[in-house]
């Protein structure tokens, strides 16, 4: 009879435990749904202008521009010039007519449409250099991208390679070698060039000064008068080193790679019903060692 009870009652326990886990998705779910139209709802609430002109929210705006900054960039790689002109109105467009305000700051508008100068000068040009349109093309999807994707943009992956850049002025360094450290710093001022306008509209400015007064201090030393000892250069990599952590987001010594972590959505569900489990399986042994017990009781 006890066992009967028993199984009646571990039955009943998990059915509450399935019911709670079944209330709770339907209310996350309903939760998802209502966050997901007022997302839509905000990012559809254009408006007009007193001059006519529409004013787009700046998520709508921000994925236009990185759209027609990709189409942009296609047609740089082809060669199209024609199209290149006419991506380039589209972009002007975009831009007057979005406010970014909540997304960057001040100084990440200015680099955005400091890049679109440049960009129109390039394709008004009397001879267009497709050099300096893919550059200019490059600057402008990365920084489109950063604006739209603040989360995961294009221009981290410019981690690894600046990193060999340093680690080539370390090396230089070491062995006070101001030939290899020139090289080492130019060609890690034309990689830095390309993510320039990406990184100050997703960062903040002290970040970016912090990292441009370094690279222009670096970029002198060849040129310096006096001479610089090799720890004084090791020092200035050293630093160099902490403030690309720091603008790339990375921890100090940070692996590479990493092993991605276990979905925690079920974790709190996971415990319970383990906890569960585990009680079930604790009483029948409890239960199990009694009646040995009782079996072998002597008389």
């Amino acid at each position: 009879m006890l066992r009967g009870r028993y199984y009646v009652l571990v039955i009943l326990v998990f059915c509450w435990l399935l019911t709670i886990m079944n209330v709770e998705k339907a209310s996350a779910a309903q939760g998802n749904a209502g966050e997901g139209s007022g997302k839509v709802s905000k990012q559809s609430a254009d408006v007009s202008s007193g001059n006519g002109l529409t004013v787009m929210s700046g998520k709508t705006g921000a994925q236009q521009l990185e759209q027609a900054a990709e189409a942009l960039y296609g047609y740089v790689l082809e060669g199209d010039v024609m199209k290149v002109r006419q991506e380039t109105e589209e972009i002007s467009r975009i831009i007057v007519s979005s406010s970014f305000e909540g997304m960057t700051s001040v100084e990440g508008i200015n680099a955005l449409s400091g890049v679109i100068m440049d960009l129109k000068a390039a394709v008004a040009s009397a001879k267009v250099s497709q050099q300096q349109l893919e550059a200019t093309a490059t600057r402008l999807r990365l920084a489109a991208n950063s604006l739209n994707q603040p989360g995961q943009p294009i221009w981290l992956q410019y981690y690894k390679l600046i990193r060999e850049d340093l680690n080539a002025m370390e090396q230089s360094g070491a062995t006070n070698d101001l030939a290899g450290w020139k090289t080492a710093v130019e060609r890690l001022q034309g990689r830095y060039e390309n993510i320039r306008p990406a990184v100050i509209v997703s960062r903040k400015p002290e970040v970016v000064n912090a990292f441009d007064s370094w690279l222009s201090y670096a970029a002198g030393i060849p040129s310096s008068s006096q001479k610089i000892e090799r720890a004084r250069l090791l020092e200035i990599v050293s630093y160099g080193q902490d403030t690309v952590r720091v603008m790339f987001g990375k921890e100090k010594d940070e692996p590479a790679l990493s092993v991605p972590l276990a979905s925690q959505e079920f974790g709190i569900w996971g415990g319970l019903a383990a906890g569960f489990i585990i009680a079930v399986l604790a009483y029948a042994g409890y239960r199990k060692y009694r009646g040995e017990n009782q079996n072998f009781k002597p008389i």
